[in-house]
């Protein structure tokens, strides 16, 4: 028997053709055998608000052609053009590589794999904006009410 095996730890979630599924309080293994089936992790998902620079913006159109909750064709084109884009400001090596690599696989339909190319800038991308890779849009905003309330 052939398909995505899908390893889970505890408490995980994952979508599936649009539902969410948790595992339980033990490591699983799942094999999904149904092709074409559209399958996210969540720990890999952006929420949406979290959507607010160049790079989670590809990504995200990335995600919802994963999720099934975009047209293939038009997320491709989209990704395309994002990729163009980024591929402006983002030229050293590495990031070329990682470019190149979520090219070749949203031309090729696999969203996921460009999904993880693209969360691969994501680091470089904050590095640029002067932000932690970790920090929270609404830490950042908290952190700039403080600053501008604490301003004289």
């Amino acid at each position: 028997m052939t398909g995505l095996v899908l390893k889970l730890a505890p408490g995980e979630r994952v979508l599936v053709n649009g539902a969410v599924l948790e595992n339980g309080d033990r490591r699983a293994r799942l094999t999904l055998v149904t092709p074409n089936a559209h399958v996210l992790r969540l720990r890999d998902a952006i929420h949406p608000q979290e959507v607010d620079t160049p790079v989670k913006r590809v990504a995200y159109i990335a995600q919802l052609a994963v999720a099934g909750e975009a047209d293939a064709e038009e997320s491709r084109r989209q990704i395309m053009i994002g990729i163009d884009q980024l591929s402006a400001v983002f030229t050293d090596a590495a990031s070329v590589e990682l470019l190149d690599l979520a090219a070749a696989s949203a031309i090729g339909g696999k969203f996921y794999a460009a999904l993880r190319a693209l969360r691969g800038l994501l680091p470089r991308e904050a590095a640029l904006l002067g932000r932690s890779a970790t920090e929270a849009p609404a830490a950042r905003e908290a952190a700039a009410t403080e600053t501008a309330t604490a301003a004289p």
